[in-house]
């Protein structure tokens, strides 16, 4: 038996319970037909005239429908006589190299076949300005060559700063639309300044490149689609501040304050570009953002396999498997902390055997006299909130919230002939 076997063997994992934690559902049944209509305003697809290449930048977050918004939206654009063409639109992710975003795209549904439009994807850029602090500002070549250029993109909180602007189109258009460099332009004077430089890069290449609209969502606690509005490009601004604040307030959470040990089944790009939603761990990779549970010990079991072995965030964590370890692509990971400047994430966590160890680890360190009394939660992913796993020390908080339902009775964690949390 090894020595970290040796040290964790006495360590107890308390039984859990599954509950049900309830968020406000709103959402959109009829999605198709609310875009259709969104496309319709004035200033939107009206700008289209015929004949025209229009780039429509697709990105690599989990966005909920993001095949059918865009499958809609370049119907939309056919139907105006305009000719569109899917730019992949996601700073240094798939790896950073064009084949990489586009098997991104792939992943999420958008395909040359489904869409009906071609790909077309290239690392390549043009510097088109600068900010008055010197950072340069890039597009993307193929889509600068475009008549028109059209955005998607969910709005939500940011998982590493606080501003007017956040996660949304205009993120979407500095640093999705700068490729890599563009993205690793924004970020070279750190995230204390993320704030200031996404809105300024982004009306900049408003002004002086083709982009006429965006199509801005918003999700539910669910990640479900509750909002859709296509802004014109003199709106995008204004617009997305309001949406963030919506989007701040349904944002999915952990229905406690203070918890011993997060157990985190799944991280992935597709999750979050931190791997895990910072907003729902309370664990930041800056100290530009806040919020979020207070989390003692945090561990990570797997990868996604959407996330294609990039294991951003697993620094975040205090333990992890062997598992997720084996299955990364160790310069996929790296490049997100070379690219941002944020190179904590991309660190290997202390690394267990197994989730039987991992999770003891958390336990055994998570500063608690009593063991038996550790407050353990278990979600799948930090987009999936609506059931998780609850340890019976948590089962009176739970009972008198009332926004939580009870669903089990408490029973032992079940284990597979690995060590790893049968599925």
């Amino acid at each position: 038996m090894s020595i970290l076997r040796q040290v964790l063997e006495d360590i107890p994992i308390p039984q859990m319970v599954r509950i049900r934690q309830k968020f406000d559902d709103t959402t959109i049944d009829n999605l198709s037909e609310v875009l259709e209509q969104e496309l319709k305003k004035p200033g939107t697809v009206d700008q289209i005239k015929p004949g025209q290449q229009v780039a429509v930048a697709v990105g690599s977050r989990g966005v909920a429908n993001i095949a059918l918004f865009t499958k809609i939206t370049i119907d939309a654009i056919k139907q105006a006589g305009g000719e569109p063409f899917i730019v992949p639109c996601m700073g240094s992710h798939g790896g950073a190299t064009a084949d990489g975003q586009k098997d991104v795209l792939h992943h999420l549904g958008v395909t040359e076949e489904a869409m009906g439009a071609p790909i077309r994807s290239s690392m390549e850029v043009v510097k088109i300005d600068e900010l008055p602090n010197g950072l340069p500002v890039y597009v993307d070549k193929i889509a600068s060559t475009a008549d028109a250029i059209v955005v998607i993109n969910r709005v939500k909180p940011h998982t590493a700063f606080r501003g007017r602007i956040e996660s949304g189109i205009m993120k979407m258009i500095s640093i999705g639309l700068g490729k890599q460099k563009g993205a690793e332009a924004c970020h070279q004077l750190g995230f204390k300044y993320m704030a200031e430089n996404v809105p300024a890069m982004a009306n900049i290449m408003i002004e002086k490149l083709p982009i006429i609209f965006g199509v801005a969502l918003v999700e539910n606690a669910y990640d479900q689609t509750c909002r859709i509005e296509v802004l014109p490009a003199a709106q995008i601004e204004e617009r997305e501040m309001q949406l963030l604040e919506e989007a701040k307030a349904r944002l999915p959470k952990i229905l406690f304050d203070q918890i011993d040990v997060l157990v985190i089944d799944y991280i992935g790009k597709n999750i979050s570009g931190d791997g895990m939603d910072p907003n729902v761990t309370g664990r930041y990779p800056t100290p530009y953002a806040h919020g979020g549970p207070d989390v003692s010990k945090m561990i990570v079991l797997d990868l996604t396999p959407e996330t294609k072995g990039n294991a951003n965030g697993v620094g975040t964590a205090d333990f992890t498997t062997q598992r997720l370890v084996d299955q990364m692509d160790r310069a996929a990971t790296f490049v997100n902390g070379l690219t941002s400047t944020v190179c904590a994430p991309t660190k290997i966590s202390t690394t267990l055997d197994n989730d039987f160890y991992a999770i003891k680890a958390g336990v055994k360190t998570c500063n608690i006299l009593d063991y038996t009394k550790c407050k353990l939660v278990r979600i799948q992913d930090t987009l999936h909130l609506g059931e998780i796993e609850i340890s019976v020390n948590l089962l009176e908080e739970a009972k008198l919230h009332p926004d939580i339902e009870i669903l089990t009775e408490p029973y032992d964690l079940q284990f597979d002939s690995e060590g790893n949390l049968a599925k």
